[in-house]
C-alpha cells in the first residue's frame, strides 16, 4: 500500500470523526515528540481537550503553545513509577477526568554487548512504569465507568532479539498487561475498551534499524492510530500491513 492510498486508509473518518469528539478529553503520556506529538496535534484540531505529559517539560509546553488547544501539560518519567502515578493523578484532576488515556511512552537501545544500564533503563521504563500509569488509569476508567485506554506496545513483541533483548521482552509484557487490563475491562460489564498498538518501524528517535522498511511517518502512524481509537479496536498494527509480519512471525520457526 503506498503512503497515499495508507493515509486514506487510516484516516478516512472525515467530518464524521470531528462531531462525534467535540468537547472531549484525552491524555496523551509520552506528547513531547514522535507519535505522541503527533496525536497530541491531531487531537487538537479534533477539539479535543488535553493533558499532556513527557519527560521534557519545556517540549510539551512548546507544543501546547503552537497547537493552540485547551491542554494542560506536566512533566512525567516512567522511571520514577510513584511520581508518574501521582502525575497523571494530577492531570486526571485538572481534566474532570478524561474519555481517553494514551500510553505512547517508551525507551529502548540497541545492546549487542549485553551492558547492563541500557537493559535495567529499558525495564525501568516500558515495565515498572507503563505498568505503573497503566494500572492507575484503569483504576480511573473503572472508577468513572466508561473511557478508553490505549498502550504503543511493538511489533518487535513477537520474536526476541539478541541486539534487543531488553526491548522486545518490555514490549512482550506490555501487550500481556493490555490483555490482563481488557479482560478486568470485560469482567466490570462496562463500556470501557483497551486497545494495543503494535508499531513496526516508524520514523522517530526510537528507530534503530540499519535497514528499516515500510517505515512511516509520526503523522502515519498518528492516523492509523486514530482509526484504531475511532473504532474501539483491540489491536491494531500501524501501519496496517504489518500484520503480515506479524503473521510471518508467529508462523516461522524461531532460528
Amino acid at each position: 500500500m503506498d503512503a497515499c492510498r495508507l493515509d486514506a486508509a487510516c484516516a478516512g473518518l472525515g467530518g464524521a470523526r470531528h462531531v462525534l469528539r467535540a468537547s472531549r478529553s484525552a491524555i496523551i503520556i509520552g506528547a513531547s515528540s514522535g507519535i505522541g506529538a503527533a496525536l497530541a496535534r491531531r487531537f487538537a484540531a479534533d477539539g479535543w481537550r488535553l493533558g499532556l505529559a513527557a519527560r521534557r517539560l519545556d517540549r510539551l509546553e512548546a507544543l501546547a503553545a503552537k497547537i493552540g488547544a485547551d491542554c494542560r501539560v506536566r512533566a512525567m518519567d516512567l522511571a520514577v513509577p510513584e511520581e508518574a502515578r501521582r502525575g497523571l493523578e494530577a492531570l486526571l484532576a485538572e481534566l474532570g477526568g478524561t474519555d481517553l488515556i494514551v500510553i505512547s511512552a517508551g525507551t529502548g537501545e540497541l545492546n549487542a554487548d549485553l551492558a547492563w544500564p541500557p537493559d535495567r533503563d529499558t525495564i525501568a521504563v516500558n515495565v515498572m512504569g507503563f505498568a505503573a500509569v497503566a494500572q492507575r488509569a484503569m483504576a480511573h476508567l473503572l472508577a468513572q465507568g466508561h473511557g478508553h485506554l490505549v498502550g504503543v506496545s511493538s511489533v518487535a513483541k513477537l520474536r526476541g532479539s539478541g541486539d534487543g533483548a531488553a526491548y522486545s521482552a518490555s514490549k512482550a509484557f506490555v501487550s500481556t498487561y493490555l490483555d490482563g487490563l481488557r479482560d478486568k475491562a470485560k469482567r466490570s460489564r462496562l463500556p470501557i475498551t483497551v486497545t494495543e498498538i503494535c508499531p513496526g518501524f516508524v520514523d522517530t528517535a526510537m528507530m534503530k534499524a540499519d535497514k528499516p522498511f515500510w517505515v512511516a511517518t509520526p503523522e502515519q502512524a498518528a492516523a492509523c492510530i486514530d482509526r484504531a481509537i475511532a473504532h474501539r479496536a483491540r489491536h491494531a498494527y500501524v501501519t496496517p500491513r504489518w500484520r503480515l509480519v506479524g503473521l510471518l512471525l508467529r508462523m516461522l520457526p524461531g532460528p
